[in-house]
């Protein structure tokens, strides 16, 4: 394996024996269902308690790629944990179909969310949540009913992004809790610059800070689930516009370590041949998407180490090249 440098420096993808510290639990299936999500959600539900928040992307207009509701409304329907909780989301930052309360919930309805309640949480306003060590923030502006839930269940669909390289559960969480017209202005744009002036490091650095102040506030009772299912290298925000995938398919992680299973996911798309992973690569290095996993590492937010469970042959520790070796050329896996 190669080390991928940016010019600054901070752009580094680490190969995991390199790595040092702790090792956390990552749990992998490669049944790209509802059944596997359930299956890897109940292995880190335990503390998933009280009123119940699930934080997922619920997409633009009939986007292509985005977890299907269906699959979610199955999920919900099949845990105790899940059967009356909320999805959250904010409005937009950029414009479009979800920019306000009003096109958002049409949106909603468009791409299936009426299953459940879903919360647009910065709908009635905005409140301070504190960032602990940042560099960048003291705090970060989220939807004023995010901290109305006990839990939050972070439900997210893998992907490439075309500003942050990749959109995993950090991604999720940082743009996602962040409200519209402040704290993703906060994220995105330095004062008396333009609406997308922060980019690379700075940016990756700031998401991570978001993501940092929602999961202190919920301590222990927040969890992850990442879907590597029609990766594109386009986030879903893209909608009907994202680029072709490429990438194959490959399963479904789960942990209660929001760096660790991001990093497994960065680690199984570089486990895979050029042929397979090269466009998702691409899309990471030249974003200098791999520093929001050692920022992460650096605020204290988990571990770059784990220990990956294959839950399908016996709950065995497997290598992120065990998991990959049998992914077929992508395929795609209709609603």
């Amino acid at each position: 394996m190669t080390q991928v440098k940016a010019a600054s420096g901070g752009n580094i993808y680490v190969p995991f024996e390199e790595r040092k510290g702790n090792e956390s639990i990552v749990y992998f299936t490669r049944d790209i269902s509802p059944k596997g999500i359930l299956k890897a959600y109940e292995k880190v539900s335990q503390h998933i308690t009280g009123k119940v928040a699930v934080k997922l992307h619920t997409g633009e207009k009939n986007g292509p790629n985005f977890v299907p509701a269906s699959w979610v409304k199955e999920v919900m329907e099949n845990s105790e944990s899940l059967k009356d909780a909320t999805i959250i989301e904010t409005n937009t930052y950029y414009a479009g179909d979800r920019d306000t309360t009003e096109k958002h919930r049409e949106t909603l309805k468009v791409n299936g969310w009426t299953f459940c309640p879903v919360d647009i949480t910065d709908e009635e306003g905005t409140t301070d949540l504190p960032v602990k060590g940042g560099k960048w923030f003291d705090h970060m502006t989220v939807g004023s009913h995010l901290p109305d839930y006990d839990s939050m269940f972070t439900l997210t669909h893998f992907k490439g992004h075309t500003m942050g390289g990749f959109g995993g559960s950090n991604k999720n969480i940082g743009i996602g809790c962040a409200d519209a017209h402040i704290g993703k202005k906060m994220i995105h744009s330095r004062e008396g610059e333009g609406q997308w002036s922060v980019a690379e490091e700075e940016l990756m650095e700031k998401i991570s800070e978001s993501t940092k102040a929602t999961i202190d506030f919920f301590g222990k009772n927040v969890t992850y689930v990442n879907v590597m299912r029609n990766m594109s290298v386009s986030c879903d925000c893209e909608g009907l516009a994202a680029a072709p995938v490429v990438t194959p398919n490959v399963g479904i992680l789960a942990s209660t370590d929001i760096c660790a299973i991001d990093t497994a996911c960065v680690d199984l798309i570089h486990a895979m041949t050029a042929e397979q992973n090269h466009d998702l690569w691409e899309r990471m290095q030249t974003r200098h998407g791999f520093r929001q996993l050692s920022y992460m590492k650096e605020l204290g937010m988990g571990n770059d180490r784990y220990i990956l469970i294959d839950l399908d042959n016996g709950e065995v520790r497997i290598t992120p090249k065990e998991a990959v070796k049998d992914v077929k050329p992508f395929k795609r896996i209709e609603f």
